[in-house]
């Protein structure tokens, strides 16, 4: 890969990994402001389901998080944008699409495949 194709994917990977942390700080801020203690235990229910999906929405990017500064490692090291699997080059479009992509699309057609059969 290129300096230049490498500076474009770091670019995105930081770009993205600022935003999920900005939208961290936000939920954090959002409980903290909202949190009450509704007389009535619909309202209560109803605003502890609201934060339980933020929760999980908020853990969901963690790992995002930690698999773009996995991403930005690999681009540190020179391993950005192979394949863990086979070894080829991950194509720029699936990068462009994906790019914490970490199997080319045989490869991870191929674990879906497997995984389907596992179930």
């Amino acid at each position: 890969m290129s300096a230049e194709m490498s500076s474009h994917f770091r670019s995105i990977l930081e770009k993205w990994r600022t935003q999920l942390k900005e939208e961290v700080d936000r939920t954090v801020h959002h409980m903290q402001d909202e949190a009450a203690n509704f007389p009535d235990p619909n309202d209560r229910a109803t605003q502890e389901e609201e934060f339980t999906l933020e929760l999980r929405t908020r853990d969901r990017e963690r790992k995002l998080i930690k698999k773009i500064e996995e991403s930005l490692i690999d681009l540190d090291k020179g391993d950005y944008g192979f394949c863990e699997s086979c070894g080829t080059e991950i194509g720029i479009r699936r990068l462009e699409a994906r790019p914490t992509a970490t199997l080319c699309i045989d490869c991870k057609t191929l674990d879906e495949i497997r995984e389907k059969n596992r179930v």
